[in-house]
């Protein structure tokens, strides 16, 4: 006798038959690449607790950017680490900075083949750590730091960027900075939000790559997402949206996957998750000591990502997951 439960047995016999009912796809075309790129260095520096991460000089940027072209990734985003900080984080808005010129590099290299994403915070750039100005009570003055912002997103724009992407969760911030981009003549410059940004402790990885540490042993959870709460996550997104945002962000993945599905659920536009540096650093060591496959779990956490939810995932693992995915 037949058992109505053995028809998605039956489904699950050879790998031909998996992938034709497969509900979730995982492809190349999914995959935003985190690069970062570092003034003053001649050689590409590993970054120690990212195993085969690098902050790249601008000339390795452009041709790890033209490799992951050839597989067919579609988009990177940018992240830069000046020789110079201040306490109002200048070389994020520098013509001359180093993002700034790393895109005008990539856009010689590849043009619009790839799509050049720049992150837009100023906490690599200051010499406190915050995402903004700080008020002289060492907490981050949001307004303030908006103007900030906008100088940042039109040197951006105008060194070639094709994505903007605020990181820093200030109120207003979107709206500022879509005022300033149209303003300047990049009406056709897009705006990615992270707007579910938590204050998480999966970021330590990521701050050794920009060479970040947050002044006093302070933290950024008076401005970032508290982890308990997801419903805030879904006003957060409004909100940038009502600003004008095309497409948001949720930061981290993983461990925020029921935030993705809310977010995805509530939305329209293209929805982007980070799968952060903690994620990716917790696979790579547990693989490095052979406690499990570390290709076949980080395709089985970008996989997930995407059955959550998310269009798009950001993620270290792009150049390899192009690599598997072929």
């Amino acid at each position: 006798m037949a058992f109505p439960e053995s028809r998605p047995r039956r489904l699950r016999r050879t790998a031909a038959l998996r992938r034709l009912v497969a509900e979730t796809r995982l492809s190349v075309d999914d995959l935003v690449a985190p690069l970062f790129v570092r003034e003053g260095i001649d050689e590409p520096q590993p970054v120690a607790s990212l195993p085969g991460v690098v902050q790249h000089t601008r000339a390795s940027l452009r041709n790890e950017v033209a490799a992951l072209r050839d597989l067919g990734v579609p988009a990177v985003i940018l992240f830069g680490v000046p020789e110079r900080k201040d306490a109002e984080g200048s070389e994020a808005w520098n013509p001359d900075g180093v993002v700034q010129v790393a895109l005008k590099d990539l856009r010689d290299e590849v043009g619009d083949d790839v799509v050049l994403m720049a992150d837009l915070c100023v906490d690599e750039y200051t010499d406190h750590g915050h995402c903004g100005i700080l008020d002289g009570h060492g907490s981050v003055d949001n307004d303030a730091t908006l103007e900030l912002y906008a100088r940042a997103a039109v040197a951006q724009a105008d060194a070639g960027a094709a994505v903007t992407a605020p990181s820093g969760m200030m109120d207003g911030q979107v709206a500022a900075i879509r005022s300033a981009l149209d303003g300047a003549g990049h009406d056709q410059v897009a705006v990615l939000a992270y707007a579910a940004k938590y204050a998480s402790a999966l970021y330590g990885p990521f701050r050794d790559a920009v060479d970040v540490e947050i002044a006093d042993g302070g933290d950024r959870k008076g401005y970032q997402q508290d982890p308990p709460n997801a419903r805030e996550a879904l006003l957060e997104v409004q909100a940038d949206l009502d600003e004008g945002a095309d497409m948001v962000m949720v930061k981290p993945a993983l461990a925020y996957l029921d935030v993705i599905a809310d977010v995805r659920a509530a939305v329209d536009v293209p929805v982007a998750a980070y799968h952060v540096s903690g994620e990716f650093a917790m696979v790579q060591a547990a693989a490095a000591n052979g406690w499990l496959d570390g290709d076949a779990v980080g395709m089985e956490h970008l996989l997930s990502i995407r059955r959550a939810g998310a269009d798009m995932v950001l993620t270290y693992l792009a150049r390899r997951a192009a690599e598997l995915l072929g």
